[in-house]
Order: structure tokens, then sequence, then C-alpha cells
């Protein structure tokens, strides 16, 4: 890789924390694994909503599946 595009995913998230803050608002700690991650369970249900909150929550079980 370039040394350019190395880092595409850490630049394609504007806004680092911003889900963890709106599962914690909506769920509390109900929202977390007991790691600290958030449920995938709850990853669901917020990616099925429009707007900013749904497509965070759609680009992080993305990013679940890019790890393996």
């Amino acid at each position: 890789m370039t040394r350019r595009n190395k880092r595409w995913i850490q630049k394609a998230i504007k806004r680092p924390g911003a889900l963890r803050r709106t599962v914690l608002r909506r769920y509390g700690r109900a929202g977390f694994t007991s790691k600290g991650t958030i449920k995938v369970s709850v990853l669901r249900e917020l990616a099925k909503e429009k707007g900013v909150t749904g497509r965070r929550a759609r680009l992080a079980l993305t990013l679940r599946r890019l790890k393996k």
C-alpha cells in the first residue's frame, strides 16, 4: 500500500466515539458487552434507522466483517 491510502478507514470515520456516546445515552450500560464493545443486537437495531446514527451503525457492522 502506498503511504497516502494506508489509513483510509481512520480517515473515513469523521467523529470517533460518536456512536458509543449515542448508545450510552439511549441504552445505558445495557448497550455494551462486558468487554466494553457495543452489542451486535444494538448495532443491528440502530442500523435500521435513517440518518447519521443509522449510517454509523451500518459502518460499524461493516467494519466488524472486515476484521475477519
